[in-house]
């Protein structure tokens, strides 16, 4: 990808990041351009020009750690493994790869694939999500 490709790229996928919220036309009428960067797949993210990332320590949340193990039993279970798991968290598209959280990508990917493969329905999900959100005192 050239540079002025990328920095035109970045211009428009910036645009419609989610700290950034644009209001579109009901129905929605974009352009092909716009809908190229809402489906940019992003396949290797090594390697592409960006900008420095400050290095942060902070310690793991309770929730990132359950993630992490949830998808590694996940894979032990024989759901997936760990380059499907990678291919799935590709396919989500830029904007939520770059919007999401790190295992946040894990999580989404996870309920993705046990839902299309049939593990489980989104209603079976949906109520699961709200057994645990009841349990842990989330508010909506």
């Amino acid at each position: 990808m050239s540079s002025s490709s990328f920095e035109k790229r970045q211009t428009i996928t910036t645009a419609i990041a989610p700290t950034v919220h644009y209001p579109l036309d009901s129905p929605p009428t974009i352009s092909n351009e716009f809908l190229d960067n809402l489906t940019h797949v992003i396949h290797d993210v090594g390697g592409q020009p960006d900008v420095p990332v400050i290095y942060q320590d902070i310690p793991e949340e309770e929730w990132e750690m359950r993630t992490y193990i949830t998808c590694e039993c996940l894979g032990w279970r024989g759901v997936w493994n760990s380059e499907e798991r990678r291919r799935c968290e590709n396919d989500l598209g830029e904007t939520i790869y770059f919007g999401f959280p790190y295992y946040g990508r894990w999580i989404m990917t996870a309920a993705r694939t046990l839902i299309s493969k049939g593990y489980i329905t989104p209603d079976e999900l949906n109520a699961k999500i709200d057994e645990v959100s009841k349990r842990l005192g989330v508010k909506e």
